[in-house]
Parts: C-alpha cells; structure tokens; sequence
C-alpha cells in the first residue's frame, strides 16, 4: 500500500473530527501543537475551527441549560464496556448490542458534538448527517447520525486526552498515545481524565433516561482498573483477533483514516507502522494484566473469528456470561441485523517471512495468549 498515495486522495475538508471539538479545547489543541499546520491542510483547519466557533454559543447555552441536571443524573446500572484493539470487531458487536431497546447508547451526532446534543439537536443533526460519508472508506460499514458510535470521539472533543488526537496532529501521535495506557500519568491527569468521561457518561444517560449503556471506546483497554474505581461492577467484553491479519486490516484503516482527519502533514508509513505496533503490545499487555482485577462474572472475552462466522450465538453467550437481561425479546432484532452483515468479507492479504516474523516479534505474547501460534497467513 502507498501512503503518500492515498494522503493525496484524502484532502477533503469536512473528513475530520475536528469540527465537533469545543472551541476551548480545539484552541488549546492547536496551541499545545505551536499552531503548526501544513499549508495544504489550512482548509480543513479553518472550516473545522469555524465551525468550532459557531457551536460556541450553543455550547455555552447547553452547559447552563443542563449541567445542573448532568451533575444531578446517577449512573445507576453499570455500564458495559465493549474493548480490544481497532479492527477487532467491536463496531460490529457494537451495532449489534444497540439492537437491544434495553441498552442505550451514544449516536454518532452526540458522539461528535457531545457538547449540544441535549439543546441543540435539531440544528446540528442535519449537518452531522450530510458532513460524513455514507460507509465508512475503509471497510465500507454503513454510517448515519444515528448509528451508534464510540465514545472517544466525545472525549477527544471535550479534553486534550485522546488517541484520535495523534491523527489530527500526527507530529504529535506519540505523546497523544500515551492518553491509551496513561502509564506514568500523574494523579491529576487521570483525575482530569476521569471526570471528562463521567461528565460525557452522564449526560448521555440523562439523554437516555438512565438506561444501561453500552459503550465502545478501543482505548478503554488500557484503563481497566481506572474504570473499575469508576464503577466497580462495569462489565467488559473483550474481543481479540487473529493479529496477522489485525496487522493488515489496521494498516488499511490508518492509512486511509489519517489523511482524513490530520492538519499537519501525514507521517511517513513506517512510522505509521512503528507506531501501531508498539501501541498494540502496550495495550494488550496491560489488559493481560489488569483483568484480572474484574470479577470473573463481569468479563467475558470473544474471538473475533467466532464472532463473524457465528454472531447470533455469540452475542447469546455474551448475554449469559454477563448476566444481562433482555436477550430473548431483543433475538427477532439481533437476527435482523445480523442479516444485514452476511455480504461483508474480510480482506485477503499476502505476508512475506519478513514482515511475519516482525509481527511475532512484537505480538509473539498475544498470538500466543490468545492461541494463534498456527494460523499465520
């Protein structure tokens, strides 16, 4: 795959999220990254800051319209957390779970503009739907306001604390890495951390009149323990995929969804690899061993091959570890959805010895935890 390719295929100017940041939070951004912008991005960073600017107010009116009732909400059912690598079928037992009427979840619209989903809906919805693509380029996933999306999006808009960051500003992706495990981070930043995700927690359940929620955030992998002081009785499913050919898939999404959502020249694709590999290894190893800190009955973990070639039975498993209720009156609406899924296929991809004992290099612990030592391509 060619990098400096697909980086001049991708110059669109709405393709980020960026527009959905708080304009406190996309000015701190941009000053933390000394306001370095390439000149070929200057587009995407006006209309993006502008329309940062025009959500200002509407912003501003929601916080004291609702914040008083936000601080108020209690999350009174713990929430489920779906976690594992990108690329590892979270978006799709994501979609999937929303099926169930029970569970409540974020949209996309909410997920890109958490700060006036509650006041402004009518006004900014339309915009949402018509500024992003109907499927996602880099595996053709249907997308619409309404689907469900993953959280961090709403973290990356309301703090400095996100992995998505590093795809904006990608002269800065390690340091913004480092927001997925919080390794070495200081008792404040996490604090910070934490109370960014309990506010965005909370005023979705208010949206969602206390309903359980069902979230999806891959960097919620790193942080199980923080989450457990959160809610002690969180329930996580983990998935884990084949990582041959995770590798493959993950290098496809980067590198289509970089170009879309950066203002500062893309790195070059070893980087890029660089990058996701050690991130891979950070992450998975400390689920390795922080899990063992959740209760065995709050914790269920999924192969992602099982999944996609028995989905209906997987789910009904995830329902029966969990203890969750609502399975059966929700399985007529899972087997809709399910159907809808038959036609997509995974990639197929080559593999040099080369680049497979780079993979066992730096993946040997979870192609070997997860029981993958013989199914290299």
């Amino acid at each position: 795959m060619e990098f400096d390719n697909l980086k001049q295929r991708a110059l669109y100017v709405k393709n980020t999220p960026l527009p959905g940041y708080t304009f406190p939070n996309f000015l701190y951004l941009l000053a933390q990254n000394k306001f370095k912008v390439n000149a070929q991005y200057i587009p995407r960073m006006i209309y993006s800051l502008s329309f940062s600017t025009i959500m200002l107010p509407f912003y501003l009116k929601e916080r004291l319209q609702f914040d008083k009732r936000t601080e108020q909400t209690e999350i009174t059912r713990p929430p489920l957390f779906i976690i594992g690598h990108w690329r590892s079928g979270t978006t799709y037992l994501h979609n999937a779970l929303s099926q169930d009427k029970n569970l409540g979840y974020l949209t996309t619209f909410q997920a890109y503009l958490p700060g006036v989903f509650l006041g402004s809906e009518k006004i900014f919805k339309p915009l949402v739907r018509s500024s992003i693509p109907k499927k996602r380029p880099m595996d053709d996933v249907p997308m619409d306001a309404e689907y469900p999306q993953e959280d961090q999006y709403a973290i990356g808009a309301f703090s400095p604390y996100s992995y998505y960051h590093g795809w904006c500003f990608p002269k800065n992706m390690e340091f913004y890495n480092n927001s997925v495990c919080v390794d070495g981070a200081s008792k404040e930043t996490i604090d910070e951390w934490k109370a960014y995700y309990l506010y965005i927690l909370k005023k979705i359940t208010l949206y969602q009149q206390g309903k359980q929620l069902v979230l999806k955030n891959q960097d919620n992998t790193g942080k199980i323990k923080i989450l457990l002081e959160m809610f002690p009785e969180a329930k996580f499913i983990y998935l884990y995929r084949n990582p041959y050919d995770l590798y493959f898939s993950m290098m496809k999404f980067m590198s289509i969804a970089i170009p879309r959502f950066c203002i500062q020249k893309p790195p070059k694709i070893e980087d890029v690899e660089e990058s996701m590999m050690n991130l891979y290894a950070r992450m998975v190893q400390k689920y390795i061993k922080e899990r063992e800190f959740i209760p065995k009955e709050n914790l269920v973990e999924v192969c992602y091959e099982d999944f996609v070639a028995q989905p209906f039975e997987e789910i009904r498993r995830v329902y029966e570890a969990l203890q969750l209720e609502g399975f059966r009156d929700s399985a007529p609406a899972f087997e809709t959805y399910l159907r809808t899924q038959l036609s997509i296929k995974n990639d197929q991809y080559m593999m040099d010895d080369t680049l497979k004992q780079r993979i066992e290099q730096k993946w040997g612990f979870a192609i070997k935890e997860f029981g993958y030592e013989n199914n290299g391509i």
